[in-house]
């Protein structure tokens, strides 16, 4: 059989045309998901009493971990400072779990909650809590929530 260029041109587009096919199907036979499994979690502090200091953002993921006091177990923590009495920050690339959020006004920027006779003379804040008390005392259980999608959650600041 004698090959002719008219019949290798044809074999040629052929086998093209098979490996782009073969591409084509490898390609989409990847799974690729990007970034999925991670989100974004911002949270917002609206009318704190003053625009001193920084606004001090603790998010918790263990059961556990709060009350923090000394802001040391915590999973990771953020400030940002206070415009006009609001202030915000965004977590980025976190997994989907169940998370809490201590804010704290920290006026001084001392980074601890300063404290009075008894009572904190700042304003703290938790995840799910409108006010705070000796009945009424943090528990994660109350101030936990999931994160399975990107977030944005307002946290009340309260002054004892």
């Amino acid at each position: 059989m004698k090959i002719t260029s008219e019949l290798l041109n044809e074999m040629k587009q052929f086998t093209f045309k098979i490996g782009l096919l073969f591409f084509v199907l490898m390609l989409a036979s990847f799974d690729y998901k990007g970034d999925t499994g991670t989100y974004s979690l911002t949270i917002e502090v609206h009318e704190t009493r003053n625009s001193k200091g920084v606004v001090q953002f603790a998010l918790y993921n263990k059961d556990g971990s709060i009350p923090d006091e000394k802001y040391v177990n915590y999973y990771k923590l953020l400030t940002a400072n206070i415009i006009d009495g609001s202030s915000s920050v965004t977590f980025k690339h976190l997994p989907v779990g169940t998370y809490v959020i201590n804010i704290l006004h920290d006026e001084n920027k001392n980074g601890e909650i300063d404290k009075g006779f008894i009572l904190p003379k700042e304003g703290l804040g938790f995840s799910n809590y409108e006010s705070l008390g000796i009945t009424n005392r943090p528990k994660y259980s109350k101030a936990s929530f999931e994160l399975n999608s990107d977030m944005t959650i307002e946290i009340k600041v309260i002054y004892m």
